[in-house]
């Protein structure tokens, strides 16, 4: 589905993805991992046709169809979604906002009603604010408006940063639902460990460039490639 080749792409002169390749499936789920700063962020953003930072060169494919010089919501149309790290959501709309002005009514789509029954939580919560919601029910949401959009991929920058142990298992159980649903996700994550109890296959950064690729048991059993890329002892 998703295809990313030979990708580059830079802060001005900055240039902070060299050459990165890797490819997500139907219904799997592939962790991105690496040190801050390794150009996690900026691959996904790359991807998404955000602008900042700007593609130099490399090609990125949905279904075989090329996206570079895409807007983001025509990278969005292709049916890729995205869930930003810090969740970025609106603090003076409710949840039911939230997920209202992104109903397309699309037939077999994603709606209010079906996000509700995917997450009850946000049901309760459906008149709360943004800004009146705990960081797991923030999660949800941002989960549940990319969902909105119907995509086939999903772009998930940190979902866990900043949760409680309770609300990771949480996040882990949805992302495990969707893939079950055929939805690929490409799962940036500095949470070793709740990256390795979902993911299907795992690539590593360094400096803007993919190190390693390879399962999860194989990185686990790996301690040199731990602690070389990701400072884990």
């Amino acid at each position: 589905m998703l295809e990313i080749v030979d990708l580059c792409s830079s802060y001005g002169e900055a240039q902070v993805l060299a050459s990165a390749s890797m490819h997500v499936a139907e219904g799997e789920i592939v962790a991105l991992l690496g040190r801050n700063g390794m150009g996690k962020t900026s691959l996904v953003r790359s991807v998404m046709g955000l602008g900042s930072p700007h593609v130099t060169s490399g090609t990125i494919r949905m279904d075989g169809d090329v996206l570079g010089g895409l807007r983001s919501y025509q990278v969005s149309a292709k049916g890729i979604g995205y869930v930003p790290q810090g969740r970025r959501l609106f603090a003076s709309l409710t949840v039911l906002e939230h997920l209202q002005m992104l109903d397309r009514g699309l037939p077999g789509g994603w709606t209010v009603l079906r996000v509700f029954d995917a997450f009850p939580r946000l049901k309760e919560r459906k008149h709360h604010r943004g800004n009146q919601l705990s960081g797991g029910e923030r999660q949800m949401l941002a989960i549940g408006r990319a969902l909105m959009t119907g995509p086939r991929i999903l772009l998930m920058d940190e979902p866990t940063e900043g949760l409680a142990p309770v609300a990771v298992e949480n996040v882990e159980a949805i992302l495990m639902a969707l893939r079950s649903e055929g939805i690929g996700i490409l799962l940036v994550e500095q949470n070793l460990y709740s990256a390795m109890a979902v993911a299907d296959r795992v690539y590593i950064l360094e400096t803007g460039q993919v190190v390693w690729e390879g399962v999860p048991a194989t990185l686990m059993a790996n301690p040199d490639v731990l602690q070389r890329y990701l400072g884990i002892n």
